[in-house]
């Protein structure tokens, strides 16, 4: 998926709070965090400052699929699923420093790229 769709990339904007990022083990045991130091790089993939993660990293480089779940302000869920790259240099790196709070380590910035998109039980993409 080169970007994301219209509907999507406009409900990012208008999202209210935090969004979960769900990741997986190497053994299938999921683990999900709240997370607030996001933004859209491109409008192609979702970035995810890695200022505390622990089992999230470790699940990242073990096996990188994911999910990230964000609702808007009018209480509207979308659903990315997808790929996970985790960057500590880089254009995907330097993106997440110049949003990323400095009172944050900022230590890497994890990017899920799309592959399949959901609004509730319908798929977008």
């Amino acid at each position: 998926m080169n970007s994301l769709p219209e509907e999507v990339k406009q409900a990012w904007t208008e999202r209210d709070g935090a969004i979960v990022l769900t990741t997986v083990a190497k053994d299938g045991t999921p683990n999900s965090i709240y997370a607030t130091c996001v933004g859209l790089y491109e409008d192609r993939c979702i970035v995810v400052a890695d200022n505390y993660f622990d089992k999230t990293r470790k699940n990242i480089l073990d096996s990188p699929r994911g999910t990230v779940l964000f609702i808007t302000k009018t209480g509207k869920a979308y659903q990315v699923k997808g790929t996970l790259e985790y960057h500590k240099s880089g254009k995907i790196f330097d993106f997440m420093k110049s949003w990323n709070p400095e009172k944050h380590p900022g230590h890497a910035a994890v990017a899920l790229t799309p592959e399949q998109v959901y609004s509730g039980a319908k798929q977008i993409c």
